[in-house]
């Protein structure tokens, strides 16, 4: 079974059968992780897709973050009224001394609440747990796993913003790279390579949409609310959102830990996924052409290897992988859905999927992997064009010329491309070597049909080779959109925009999270100065 499956059963496997551990785990009774979520990270473990911790906390981690949450509590709690200045420097130092004692050996790095807790009171007594005053593991939780997806997120965009940056590079290079397109599988027209790739990088426009627009809604914090009906006390949570960077609360208190926990991360992954689907087919089209005797898409000689059994071959690894990685995250992303169906209100380690089953992972390392293809992307405008000169791609703009130039009904052109395409496979013609005279006797023969009343071609030979040229059917095309220069050109400039405001978005957005993380280091340092 390759790893792909085995990844994707472990995961389906975890949604379906993990029920138990993740029942207790929400309970407020059993700490650290579920039965379903231990399974779902041996399984990204044993596919590749993260390593085992080597000791090395992240600042990002369970344990960071309850200590996040517990310094923004203290901090608020004191502000409130709810705990005296001194109590609150003495649960301060409590906080203090669990962060410090976590770097030094033999330190402890807990994930959860009560063992974070457990160390706190064994340093200040049992004062510490007044920190917990209107707080739940649930909430507390909540709020730990939207500040993770919040990162995931951001880091998913920057991961793709860098790629859609390569895709418009490539593009301004290609501008007048003249390549087929293709319907259903057959080669259909000529456009450029430009306008192919702008079509992509649109295509990534919208999901940087859609990020902006799941943010809005992912950045709002259920942190103290509680179980799920908020507590007797008068927790400001509007000041705890802004000391862990959120932009506002979840208005309501069962919606914030118990039921937006559903549309949220599926709302994320789906986004995801959307991108692994067009990436996928963004790869489908450079990996086809190495069917090709003589690709006119290849990656660079160093960005292959060579068969171990036949000198011939060069294997699109790089191409391979970012495939892989797409596939990955479209099924990953399956599994959050799957994790959530049919899960009663409550069960919040059910449907916070995305954290264990590494959807995020898979799908930055996807974005990566494409940067990796389109640095190494071979583009043979010479080939390309000999592959468009070698088929009939351009003779609807044969039926269109004498539409435009001559009120020449379209059936009638239409009738005699036809005829010249059915005569020039047979006869083994291409458009650059059809017989002029030929097709005069066949445009006689499609007026006929019809009975036209001029059943002379009113081209010339140098306006018939003119109308079957791939520039002349690029460069006439007329509308907005279109593979012409000058709509190429527009839609390049709006492309770049457009990134560049999404940079901007990001830019502001983690900055506005690194001023929140030294608006709480700063109010925690007051406190613990006696100054708060």
């Amino acid at each position: 079974m390759n790893k792909t499956k085995t990844l994707l059963h472990l995961a389906i496997l975890c949604a379906l059968a993990g029920g138990y551990g993740a029942q207790a785990a929400n309970t407020e009774e059993l700490p650290c992780k579920t039965t379903a979520e231990c399974a779902a990270e041996a399984a990204r473990i044993g596919a590749g897709k993260v390593k085992p911790s080597a000791g090395k906390p992240s600042e990002a981690d369970q344990f960071a973050w309850i200590n996040k949450i517990n310094k923004a509590s203290i901090v608020m709690l004191v502000e409130e009224g709810i705990v005296t200045p001194q109590m609150g420097r003495k649960i301060a130092g409590g906080i203090r001394h669990t962060v410090d004692q976590a770097g030094r050996p033999g330190g402890k790095r807990p994930g959860d609440v009560l063992q974070i807790e457990r160390i706190m009171i064994d340093d200040i007594g049992p004062e510490a747990s007044l920190v917990h005053s209107g707080r739940s593991r649930q909430d507390i939780l909540a709020t730990y796993r939207l500040a993770t997806l919040r990162r995931q997120v951001l880091d998913y965009a920057a991961a793709m913003n860098a790629t859609r940056q390569r895709l418009l590079d490539i593009a301004a290079r290609n501008a007048d790279t003249l390549v087929p397109a293709y319907t259903n599988g057959v080669q259909a027209m000529p456009i450029t390579y430009a306008h192919y790739l702008l079509a992509y990088a649109a295509s990534f426009d919208r999901d940087a949409q859609r990020i902006r627009e799941l943010y809005a809604r992912l950045n709002r914090s259920p942190m103290g609310s509680a179980v799920l009906a908020n507590s007797a006390w008068p927790l400001n949570r509007e000041r705890l959102a802004r000391l862990l960077g959120f932009d506002e609360v979840r208005e309501n208190s069962l919606d914030s830990s118990q039921v937006s926990s559903y549309d949220i991360p599926i709302e994320a992954v789906d986004i995801a996924a959307n991108s692994a689907i067009r990436v996928g087919a963004l790869i489908g089209d450079i990996h086809t052409q190495y069917h090709q005797i003589r690709p006119w898409l290849l990656l660079d000689e160093g960005s292959t290897y060579t068969s171990s059994a036949m000198p011939q071959k060069r294997n699109p690894g790089l191409l391979m992988r970012v495939r892989e990685s797409a596939s990955d995250t479209v099924g990953l992303a399956e599994a959050v859905t799957l994790r959530a169906h049919n899960v009663t209100t409550g069960m919040t380690d059910y449907k916070f999927a995305f954290d264990s089953l590494g959807v995020f992972d898979a799908a930055t390392d996807m974005f990566k992997g494409m940067d990796n293809v389109l640095d190494a992307l071979t583009i043979n405008a010479a080939r390309a064009r000999e592959e468009l000169e070698n088929e009939w791609t351009t003779s609807m703009e044969l039926a269109d010329t004498l539409q435009r130039a001559h009120q020449v009904p379209f059936r009638i052109g239409h009738s005699f491309a036809s005829l010249i395409v059915e005569e020039a496979r047979n006869e083994g013609y291409v458009p650059n070597t059809f017989p002029y005279a030929d097709a005069q006797k066949l445009y006689t023969r499609a007026a006929d049909k019809f009975g036209w009343k001029d059943n002379r071609l009113p081209l010339d030979e140098a306006a018939f080779r003119a109308s079957l040229s791939p520039e002349n059917m690029v460069k006439t095309r007329v509308g907005i959109g279109g593979p012409q220069p000058a709509e190429v050109q527009r839609m390049l400039a709006g492309a770049r925009q457009a990134l560049q405001s999404d940079d901007g978005w990001l830019k502001d957005t983690r900055a506005r999270l690194d001023n929140a993380d030294k608006a709480l280091d700063d109010a925690f340092a007051s406190l613990l100065d006696g100054k708060g």
